[in-house]
């Protein structure tokens, strides 16, 4: 069983398939059972399961974190 995902708030997440607006990266904005992501393109606020989120993931950046 995979580890889940620590999301965080300001995390910025890349998906898989882009949103229809074209932008694939999401910003958490709320973070529970569900969590809520905002797009960075157009402004739509979305709210996934968390599993449903961690397969549909790319790649996660943290904002003032060292890389």
């Amino acid at each position: 069983m995979p580890t889940p995902v620590d999301f965080r708030l300001g995390d910025v997440l890349t998906l898989r398939k882009p949103h229809p607006c074209g932008g694939l990266e999401w910003e958490v904005v709320r973070v529970g059972a569900d969590i809520g992501v905002v797009c960075r393109t157009c402004g739509r606020r979305v709210m996934m399961v968390r599993s449903a989120l961690e397969r549909r993931m790319k790649s996660v950046a943290r904002p003032g974190a060292v890389s």
